[in-house]
């Protein structure tokens, strides 16, 4: 690797996020995404699992209760 090449990859490096364009009242707001995407990105399956089976179970109760309205009340 050439001295321009490593120099252009440790400017690089200290490249950061959105915090650096962002107004301060928003920084907040930012560093909690930041924390959802670290926890998305180290409980990827599991977290998309779990939150699918917590929907369906939620639009099977939905679609289990219309039922009862429609056929049973109504």
């Amino acid at each position: 690797m050439s001295e321009t090449e490593s120099a252009v990859e440790d400017s690089t490096e200290d490249v950061g996020g959105l915090e650096e364009i962002l107004p301060d009242p928003l920084v907040p707001i930012y560093e909690r995404w930041l924390l959802v995407d670290e926890f998305r990105e180290t409980h990827g399956d599991t977290y998309t699992g779990v939150l699918e089976a917590i929907v369906g179970a939620v639009l099977i109760g939905g679609y289990v209760y219309w039922l009862y309205l429609f056929f049973v009340v109504g």
